[in-house]
């Protein structure tokens, strides 16, 4: 099985490592190498352009593809999406001068939208029945109305700084897009993509909780039990040379200040929060 995932920029880093954490160890992947093996001799890992990786995997020259939601649409590709990997979270939005008189869609009617992703501009405006000239542009798409080339935008926007400098107003919001896993239709239940998916799950299942370990005498059990928030009832087990029993528990990352004050009054010694590497339910 090959998997092809972002050779650069803001996604390769937290792909591979998402790779790694869910134990697929990738080999001889040295920088500019355009393949590599993983621990697993079933899997390989082909790294690629983020806005090639739909047509890899709808061409088959990949078996499944994490990239961005944004580039499978822009793609056209008709792909399978298979899990949400939860980063790269960002949006495609219609934007226009913060000066200007455009503050709705309906009036780019006849008008000059500049983008880098036109067959998403085209989907958008299409479904509005909104007739633009779309303009594709390769960068800098924020000055476009600046320089009378385009009446409004769409374009990717994290956290809406840039477009704030650039002095643009968010109309209307085109797409939510965030990083995915992608697999063609009549592939998506193969067995080994269906394990790959399970791995990612269980990363991502552990990425907010936290293991807890403690020991607690036998009559103060039931009211540490009340206490704990746990993934299911906590796990119970004797502790060799010692009236105490050992305590073990998953929590949620944002519980823990709370339930460590909370298990300490009620009783609980010597406890323990580890982080989990994967967790599957």
């Amino acid at each position: 099985m090959r998997i092809a995932v972002p050779n650069k920029g803001r996604l390769h880093e937290p792909t591979v490592a998402l790779l790694e954490r869910a134990g697929l160890h990738i080999e001889n992947g040295a920088d500019r190498k355009l393949y590599a093996d993983t621990v697993d001799p079933d899997v390989s890992i082909l790294f690629a352009r983020a806005a090639d990786i739909p047509e890899y995997v709808d061409d088959g020259a990949a078996e499944v593809g994490i990239t961005g939601l944004d580039q499978v649409h822009e793609s056209e590709s008709e792909l399978s999406e298979l899990l949400d990997l939860e980063y790269g979270r960002c949006r495609l939005v219609l934007a226009a001068p913060e000066d200007g008189d455009i503050t709705d869609p309906q009036q780019l009617e006849g008008k000059k939208v500049a983008t880098e992703f036109p067959n998403i501009a085209e989907q958008y405006f299409t479904a509005q029945n909104i007739d633009t000239e779309i303009i594709e542009v390769t960068g800098a798409t924020e000055l476009t109305p600046h320089v009378e080339m385009a009446d409004a935008i769409i374009d990717i926007t994290s956290t809406g700084t840039t477009l704030t400098v650039n002095r643009l107003g968010v109309i209307d919001e085109v797409l939510s897009s965030s990083v995915r896993l992608f697999a063609r239709e009549e592939t998506a239940g193969n067995e080994k993509i269906q394990q790959l998916v399970t791995a990612l799950e269980s990363v991502l299942a552990a990425d907010d909780k936290r293991y807890l370990m403690m020991n607690v005498a036998h009559e103060n059990l039931e009211a540490v039990q009340d206490v704990i928030p746990g993934l299911g009832g906590p796990t119970v087990m004797d502790v060799a040379g010692s009236e105490d029993v050992a305590v073990h528990a998953v929590v949620d990352q944002q519980q823990v200040f709370e339930v460590i004050n909370d298990l300490k009054s009620v009783g609980a010694t010597g406890i323990l929060v580890t982080e989990i590497e994967r967790l599957v339910e």
